[in-house]
């Protein structure tokens, strides 16, 4: 019986399949090598940024949309974040913004390791998969203006 439950806590506390770490290696301020190879899609990313129940990115920051209400102005805005972050530093921002700035209040929404005050419902598993971490990355990477 005793293996059964830890086994059966094993299976509640690992990720679901898909919502894994993945892999990747820092350079500098970046991190060049898209998460798992995968390929992002804009349109995705740009569904992700403007989603208040996940990602939340417009609690803090704006985006160039007028349809757009009620967004932050604690990060900077994104309008024009291509011209200044190449897409390995929007994914290691995306990633683990602590990883540039030790201090940064914006989480980390692909970590898992270190992390205290976490809701429910993320614990065990990163806030975005690998997946949606390349979409915003191709989101954000078509803002140069």
């Amino acid at each position: 019986m005793r293996v059964g439950a830890t086994l059966l806590a094993f299976c509640l506390a690992a990720p679901a399949v898909g919502q894994e770490v993945a892999r990747y290696a820092v350079t500098g301020d970046a991190v060049e090598a898209p998460l798992a190879g995968l390929s992002g899609d804009a349109a995705r990313g740009a569904r992700i940024v403007r989603n208040r129940e996940t990602a939340n990115c417009l609690i803090c920051h704006t985006v160039p949309d007028p349809s757009e209400t009620f967004m932050g102005e604690i990060g900077p805005p994104l309008a024009g974040v291509a011209s200044r972050l190449s897409a390995g530093q929007i994914r290691l921002r995306l990633i683990d913004p602590t990883e540039v700035n030790p201090t940064a209040t914006m989480p980390a929404y692909h970590r898992i390791a270190g992390l205290v005050h976490v809701e429910a419902r993320y614990r065990g598993r990163p806030v975005l998969s690998a997946q949606e971490i390349e979409d915003v990355v191709a989101y954000l990477s078509s803002l140069k203006e």
